[in-house]
């Protein structure tokens, strides 16, 4: 069956209109993808156009520029005729031997030469009255003249100077000179050897010649390749005004602007590029917004956070310089108060200046190669009173194998112990505190966990914002200052690693992430 089809010419026939069509769309994909293919065709098909019409237009202009001339070609060439003919005639009366006397008795011969002339002078007659304008003579080789036409008068010539001007006018272009013309040819007479010459003066015609090439076909050719090249190209123009009207009314302000993507060459690709930059403009301004909303959000949440216990440090304060308490136990007990309270405002300072500086990426890591299974043990001990204090126990599960990390240790020692403080101070009571280490890869992974109050999809997903709390009502006067976590995952991102927090029932589990050191 396959034979077969080899052998059916609308196969072959399939096969090449499909060859056909390949070639039709690679060559048509890159012509659509290139601008300067596109222009170069346009350019080379104005080109053809302007010649097709130049051609077009040549015949209608052919006899713009002809101008008339008198031209003696044609009178010249008549005389020649003339003589031509004169000379056939005499020579078929030299050759017929009808007309002669071949006698082989002396008498015999003048009588026969009689005959012969007369013959010549007959021609000659007649000719004369055909052509009145035209002097036939009849020259032997000494230029007497031997047989003339009665409009001639001469006897004897010039031979030399008759060859000389017939030889001159052959020789030279003297076509439109009016003068007169001798066409001049030898022959042979029965006694002796003679010329025939033809004079007269030869007729004019008026002729047109052209002066030269008319501009107008070329005027017309040019305007042709203008206006296709103007009517191919319109397109494109029309498309790049309306990329320069998008990138108008983008510098305006409106973001949400695109332009449109009308072709696959350069031109699409500076569409597309636009579009993009527009995109991420968009997305650039609002950062940019948020970030501003959330220096306001960050300067009120400080100014509150920071009135609060400068404004309670103030009232003690003034109290004590009024001398308003009734004993000195009730003096010292303000001045604990207001020290108490300066701490905490410290420690929200510090803080508030740590979070900038990770944020900003002002503060550099001091990286050492540490071993997590130390650091954390080494937290864990430090940790133990407390959460006894809090009636916590803390139960750890670490592999037997070292995981090493490269991190800023006091930073890392900040991060899980925030984390562990925070689960002491949010489990329930009593209650359990799971620390976990196992390496997964090439990272190693801590999991925080307790049971807590559960938290909600949106508390995860803010759980790392600065100066959240998760109960609105809590403070720094019954909570921390709200950048703890804000610091942590700051520290994380900083070195590279993941911190994020999941809730499962009343289980609360915060995950941190680093990788491994080489």
């Amino acid at each position: 069956m396959k034979s077969r089809s080899l052998f059916n010419p609308l196969h072959w026939l399939f096969m090449a209109l499909g060859f056909l069509r390949d070639i039709y769309v690679f060559v048509r994909r890159h012509i659509e993808s290139s601008i300067r293919l596109q222009l170069i065709l346009t350019f080379v098909f104005c080109v053809l156009v302007g010649l097709v019409v130049r051609s077009l237009t040549m015949p209608l202009f052919a006899d713009a520029n002809k101008y008339p001339i008198i031209d003696y070609s044609n009178g010249v060439h008549e005389i020649d005729m003339q003589a031509r003919s004169i000379l056939n005639d005499i020579n078929n009366e030299n050759d017929n031997p009808s007309v002669m006397y071949r006698t082989n008795t002396a008498e015999s011969a003048p009588a026969g030469e009689q005959a012969t002339e007369k013959k010549i002078a007959d021609i000659i007659a007649r000719y004369n009255q055909w052509k009145p304008d035209l002097k036939i003579l009849l020259l032997n080789l000494d230029g007497r003249v031997l047989f003339k036409s009665a409009n001639a008068t001469e006897s004897q010539v010039d031979l030399h100077n008759i060859i000389r001007n017939a030889m001159d006018a052959r020789i030279n272009d003297r076509r439109y000179q009016n003068q007169e013309y001798s066409s001049f040819y030898p022959l042979n007479l029965q006694s002796q050897k003679a010329y025939l010459v033809v004079s007269g003066l030869p007729s004019p015609n008026i002729v047109y010649q052209s002066g030269g090439g008319s501009p107008m076909p070329a005027l017309l050719a040019f305007v042709a390749f203008i206006f296709v090249f103007f009517w191919i190209t319109k397109r494109k123009m029309k498309y790049i005004e309306e990329l320069a009207s998008g990138l108008l009314e983008i510098s305006k302000g409106k973001m949400h602007y695109r332009v449109p993507l009308r072709s696959r060459d350069e031109l699409g690709t500076l569409a597309d590029s636009i579009n993009r930059m527009t995109v991420e403009l968009e997305q650039t301004m609002e950062e940019e917004r948020r970030a501003e909303a959330t220096k306001n959000e960050l300067i009120t949440n400080v100014s509150h956070d920071l009135r609060t216990p400068l404004t309670l440090i103030m009232g003690y304060l003034r109290l004590l310089k009024d001398r308003n308490y009734e004993s000195d136990a009730q003096a010292d007990s303000y001045v604990s108060i207001a020290y108490g309270k300066s701490e905490k405002l410290k420690t929200l300072i510090d803080d508030l200046f740590e979070y900038t500086k990770l944020s900003n990426k002002g503060d550099m890591l001091r990286l050492d190669t540490v071993c997590i299974n130390e650091l954390l043990e080494q937290l864990l001990e430090e940790m133990v009173g407390y959460a006894e204090e809090n009636d916590l126990s803390i139960v750890r599960a670490f592999p037997p194998e070292k995981l090493k990390v490269s991190v800023d240790a006091d930073k890392m020692i900040r991060v899980f112990d925030n984390l562990l403080t925070n689960a002491v101070k949010y489990s329930h009571k009593p209650g359990t505190i799971r620390v976990l280490l196992f390496r997964e890869g090439d990272y190693a992974t801590v999991r925080i966990s307790n049971n807590g109050t559960p938290l909600s999809p949106q508390d995860l997903e803010r759980l790392f914002d600065r100066f959240y709390r998760i109960d609105p009502a809590r403070t720094s006067e019954s909570g921390g200052s709200g950048l703890g976590l804000a610091i942590a995952k700051s520290i994380i991102d900083y070195h590279g690693g993941e911190i994020w927090a999941e809730c499962e029932g009343d289980e609360i589990r915060f995950w941190v992430r680093l990788k491994l050191a080489d």
